[in-house]
């Protein structure tokens, strides 16, 4: 009996041997990436140069897929189940974990990843028509206070929220036009479909640049770099601002050495100026931070996200 339990010891201690020689040896082959909107987008392009940058510090082919679906929650649901080997890795973005769970029935939570780090941080602003008469956001709430109020245009949260927001903290009404992207939404605004939108500066800054449109303010909580004198929503006195991120997670179990390599690599080519120049090129600003530090501002965002969709009184999504 002693002799079988010796035996059984020592196979678990070789397994475990073994798995520590894997995760230091990591990686053997590509890695592949799996980016939850589709080709083109934002998210997909700042994904894609990202990838690109790791493959140097990785020393391996990073491999690029696309999984888009129900509001970017098919990527996370997909890789929560995956083998946590390390070879599967997910753009996990913040509205998929601080806001979705609000408004949609998941089949993952936070708890069911091993966050490896973050690298982008999203901006939003306010945009009317050149030829709006509301000069500013005070223009906007007095509108949206007066008739039938104020119609503006978004594809999802956190977009939407900024305006619901602003609504509830002045008393005006703002009623949403839902599209299925962001460059549909601009088109409404150029149509005159709707009044006002929150976008970003990709989305944004081409038709500012034209002078078609005209920002009245940044809805993040940092100004543009790109228009540094349009100040925030704070700044001119309303208590409204929306933030999102983008980060890459693991499986729940994948091996700690294994989520360090890929952590390293993803901050490494954050911080590499190709890749930096590429995500700022987008409106999307670099933002290394650990997978402890991404986790935390993801949880924090779903406290925040929850009683801001609460006020908001948003529908859940069948």
């Amino acid at each position: 009996m002693i002799q079988k339990l010796k035996l059984g010891l020592s196979a678990l201690a070789l397994m475990a041997s073994a798995g520590v020689v894997s995760a230091q040896n990591f990686p053997q082959r590509e890695v592949t990436l799996i980016v939850n909107f589709g080709a083109g987008g934002a998210t997909d392009v700042a994904s894609r140069a990202l990838a690109q940058g790791m493959e140097a510090p990785l020393g391996k082919p990073v491999i690029v897929q696309n999984k888009p679906g129900a509001l970017g929650t098919l990527t996370p649901a997909y890789i929560a189940k995956q083998k946590p080997d390390g070879y599967q890795v997910g753009v996990v973005t913040y509205s998929t974990v601080a806001i979705m769970p609000h408004l949609m029935d998941l089949t993952y939570t936070i708890h069911d990843f091993e966050f490896v780090a973050g690298f982008g941080r999203f901006r939003y602003g306010v945009a009317v028509r050149a030829d709006s008469p509301y000069k500013s956001l005070t223009d906007l709430v007095a509108a949206s206070k007066a008739g039938k109020g104020v119609f503006f245009g978004a594809p999802s949260a956190p977009n939407n929220l900024a305006m619901f927001e602003l609504g509830r903290v002045t008393g005006g009404k703002f009623e949403q036009i839902s599209y299925k992207s962001g460059t549909e939404t601009v088109t409404a605004l150029l149509g005159g479909q709707v009044e006002v939108i929150v976008q970003n500066p990709s989305d944004i800054l081409p038709h500012i640049t034209s002078g078609k449109l005209r920002m009245l303010a940044s809805a993040s909580p940092m100004r543009w770099t790109e228009l540094p004198d349009v100040p925030t929503m704070k700044e001119q006195g309303f208590e409204v601002e929306i933030d999102s991120w983008m980060g890459l997670a693991v499986p729940k179990g994948t091996p700690k050495p294994i989520v360090d390599k890929l952590q390293s690599a993803t901050l490494d080519s954050v911080k590499n100026p190709e890749v930096a120049k590429r995500l700022t090129s987008l409106g999307v600003d670099p933002s290394p931070l650990t997978g402890k530090q991404y986790e935390e501002v993801l949880q924090t965002g779903f406290v925040q996200m929850g009683k801001a969709i609460k006020a908001a009184n948003l529908p859940r999504i069948n």
